[in-house]
């Protein structure tokens, strides 16, 4: 862990996608922190900011001197977006991404927004860090595989590989971090869990917190896609997810990183307590 004093980059933060499961979790920490100039953005947040509205982008921008950047699944506005938020006076961006992206080539289905946004602020000019967590913990409980879940099966195309999974709270604060004291400009984190677990056994450590049978189902790439477009899914979405976990399946994001321990200085949060407390709250039952 670096030592030194938390300070605020700038006297203003713009966090993106602050709707999302680290977004929201990273404004509640910067605030708790005392940091009153915090910027919430989204399409229908406190700040509005819609990528595909380049007008909203300089008012979100005013008075910002760092940025928290979730970019779009579409690369296009990005670097854009980038080179007038460094006109505009921003210094410092930090940059979410994903855990084993650096595989995904071009033209792959899933992650080329995030492939982008690490291009665009290494090239800035400005000071920049770049995250790349693993599947978040809160996939489980707040959206991607709550439902099926509560349904009691789990069906997903990704075999024996393991997956160190990450708690979103974990990752913001290690974006609250690096948003706000030194020592964290020119790296990437890789940011895990303690443990890389394979899905069917994350599913059995759920199971178990909830008190009730739920199992997991290995799918083929090809039934998967089929299950994701019969629940409604648009092409595109189902195609993303199938490209995720083929990443994934090739043993890109398996590896446990200590990167949250050097940064915050503690362990990052372990799968199994986690559970426990998310199934006290009835989150699995159906």
């Amino acid at each position: 862990m670096t030592t030194q004093s938390a300070r605020p980059a700038s006297s203003g933060i713009l966090v993106l996608g602050a709707t999302g499961k680290t977004g929201r979790r990273l404004v509640t920490r910067l605030r708790d922190m005392g940091i009153a100039s915090v910027r919430a953005a989204s399409r229908s947040g406190e700040t509005v900011f819609d990528w595909t509205l380049p007008d909203t982008w300089q008012p979100a921008l005013a008075g910002a001197g760092a940025v928290y950047l979730v970019a779009p699944d579409d690369p296009s506005p990005v670097r854009e977006f980038v080179r007038r938020a460094t006109a505009a006076g921003v210094r410092r961006f930090v940059a979410l991404s994903g855990h084993g992206i650096e595989k995904a080539g071009p033209g792959f289905a899933f992650g080329q927004g995030m492939t982008a946004g690490e291009e665009a602020v290494r090239e800035s000019g400005a000071e920049w860090t770049v995250l790349r967590p693993g599947n978040f913990f809160q996939n489980f409980a707040e959206d991607l595989w709550l439902e099926p879940l509560r349904a009691g099966r789990l069906g997903l195309p990704i075999g024996e590989m393991p997956e160190p999974f990450v708690d979103a709270d974990d990752v913001a604060a290690v974006a609250a971090t690096v948003l706000t004291q030194e020592g964290h400009t020119g790296r990437t984190y890789e940011l895990t869990g303690p443990r890389a677990l394979t899905f069917a056994e994350a599913t059995a450590t759920i199971a178990e917190a909830a008190g009730r049978t739920i199992r997991y189902e290995e799918l083929t790439p090809a039934a998967y896609r089929s299950e994701l477009l019969a629940e409604g899914l648009p092409e595109a979405a189902a195609d993303g997810l199938g490209a995720m976990f083929a990443l994934h399946r090739a043993g890109h994001s398996a590896q446990v990183s200590d990167d949250v321990r050097r940064v915050l200085g503690r362990e990052p949060a372990d799968l199994e307590p986690w559970a426990r407390r998310i199934a006290a709250r009835g989150t699995w039952t159906p």
